[in-house]
């Protein structure tokens, strides 16, 4: 069980035991995986900092959730980079995974592979996933009978940079989803500078010895091809992305893109509403800190931490960086409220990636986990492993949950991505976390809260098949409750696209609206609490 800490100073309430928990279940699932990030080559190259993710998704659409992982790569002999397989863990029922890479012909990486991100991008109702790296992407087209083909050249998804996290949306309003692509740096083994610590240790560089590479974005052609409209889109330059994730930040009915940059700004673009930017980050508050520092950012998300109906901005930092949690106070204009709300109070030290809202344990309020670990070799002031937090929101406050000593989230790791959905089924949010030259784990989400859920997959028919940009308000009695799809999120990661909605014991759920991104609105009631319902648009 775990129990919260720093509740003075975060604002929590240590009279109210933390009802949230988890086990670490991955032996028992047959799921072993390990990224390889090939530091033991010993070139100390950034490329290695960067480390890989994992999806959660029913790629069978056998109602359980199966999980995809990015292999990374090895350097050969002559500096020659060559990518890993990525592995396909088929959950066939109920916890009983099998390793399905070979069979399904998904394995195969012509690159050094990092991030991955999944959608139905041609609407035939099997969803596709694109895996990102150095040098390349790959597109992985679901035949609908088990396995894959990789069609990156035929769709048009052809991007020789160097990507790491991306994002589906449709980002034109016509229907078809688009995919931004967030682009790091310009390393290669030619431009690869010296760099040690105070002791002269050689260790990886900074980014800030490199220049940024420009995003890109690809627009859908409406007929399984896609064509690159990044000048079209306006995107600008002087980036270094690891993040990104797309949702209506200024609720005017189309998708906007925010993007966690590495020592240079973040991104906010807003959408005209037809596929055109402007890039806001600055003006809406969203860009730095709160000292006009631009920070090392990694992971990204959206959730309505204080139940207003906006979505807020929540960003992983480097250490002696505070994480960031940007308050929507409406129109698209934000507040830093990381000190307001307790964030600063978890300390410095952290290097934060992998990181999701979710309402771990079903109160009706979203909490947060963040996967953690060093990107250099030598760190002066923390661990290169570290430990993976649980941030619990106890009125929109949060405050840090320390678990058992065996306990996974107390022990050290080498973290990236992470991603959550409901694995087993039962109702509750689940983690899987993607680690660098450490295996993978799962926990299950065995958390004793007193509550109730409804879970929501939803297919678009105007919309994109995955919703991708849809709002839902669950109406309780207690007030109302806001869930978003959101397009990319975490860290080189996909989370499940089915929308977890918890809420207190004594709570009654009236109904739910949903906001399609069609500009739809439907309304069911009643809505049976502890059921999972699929609604079609």
């Amino acid at each position: 069980m775990s129990q919260p800490t720093d509740g003075k100073r975060a604002g929590t309430r240590r009279s109210e035991p933390a009802t949230i928990d988890f086990v670490d279940v991955t032996d028992s699932l047959g799921v072993d995986f390990k990224y390889q990030n090939d530091e033991q080559a010993k070139h100390y190259t950034i490329l290695e900092s960067i480390g890989g993710g994992v999806a959660i998704w029913d790629f069978d659409l056998n109602g359980h959730e199966d999980l995809f992982f990015p292999g990374g790569g090895t350097f050969l002999k002559g500096k020659k980079i060559v990518g890993s397989p990525s592995v396909l863990f088929s959950q066939m029922s109920a916890g009983r995974f099998e390793n399905a890479s070979l069979n399904s012909k998904i394995a195969p990486s012509r690159f050094y592979s990092h991030g991955c991100t999944v959608a139905d991008f041609d609407n035939d109702g099997f969803p596709d996933i694109v895996v990102t790296g150095y040098g390349g992407i790959l597109c992985w087209h679901n035949s609908g009978d088990g396995t894959f083909e990789e069609i990156s050249q035929q769709s048009g998804l052809i991007d020789p940079s160097w990507s790491t996290s991306a994002g589906w949306g449709d980002l034109n309003g016509d229907g078809y989803l688009d995919l931004y692509l967030a682009h790091y740096v310009d390393w290669t083994f030619e431009n690869h500078p010296l760099c040690a610590d105070s002791s002269g240790r050689k260790d990886v560089c900074p980014p800030r010895r490199f220049t940024g590479l420009d995003d890109r974005v690809f627009f859908s052609n409406a007929d399984g091809t896609f064509r690159d409209a990044t000048q079209e889109a306006g995107l600008v330059s002087n980036g270094k992305g690891l993040g990104v994730v797309l949702g209506d930040v200024d609720n005017d009915s189309d998708l906007d893109v925010y993007v966690a940059n590495d020592t240079t700004n973040n991104f906010l673009y807003l959408n005209d509403g037809e596929g055109k930017f402007q890039e806001a980050a600055l003006v809406r508050g969203v860009a730095v800190d709160d000292e006009a520092t631009a920070n090392g950012s990694m992971g990204v998300d959206l959730g309505d931490f204080n139940q207003d109906g906006l979505p807020d901005i929540w960003v992983a930092n480097y250490e002696s960086e505070a994480f960031a949690l940007y308050k929507n106070i409406g129109n698209g204009q934000f507040l830093y409220a990381s000190r307001e709300t307790g964030v600063s109070a978890i300390g410095d030290i952290f290097v934060g990636f992998g990181t999701q809202f979710g309402d771990f344990d079903s109160d009706g309020d979203e909490d947060l986990v963040v996967a953690n670990g060093h990107v250099i070799h030598f760190p002066k002031h923390t661990t290169v492993r570290q430990q993976p937090l649980i941030l619990e929101n106890r009125s929109s406050q949060f405050s840090r949950l320390k678990f058992e000593e065996a306990n996974y989230l107390s022990q050290l790791h080498y973290g990236r991505g992470v991603a959550i959905g409901d694995l087993d089924n039962d109702g509750d949010l689940d983690l899987v976390f993607a680690n660098c030259n450490e295996r993978s784990a799962i926990l299950e989400n065995q958390s004793k809260a007193r509550s109730q859920w409804v879970k929501i997959r939803l297919i678009g028919t105007e919309s994109n098949r995955d919703a991708i940009g849809a709002r839902l308000v669950f109406h309780t009695d207690q007030g109302d409750i806001s869930r978003f799809i959101k397009g990319g999120g975490s860290y080189l990661s996909q989370s499940s696209y089915v929308v977890h909605c918890g809420f207190p014991k004594e709570a009654r759920v009236n109904g739910v609206t949903i906001f399609w991104p069609s500009g739809r609105t439907q309304t069911h009631s009643p809505i049976q609490q502890n059921h999972s319902f699929t609604l079609i648009e």
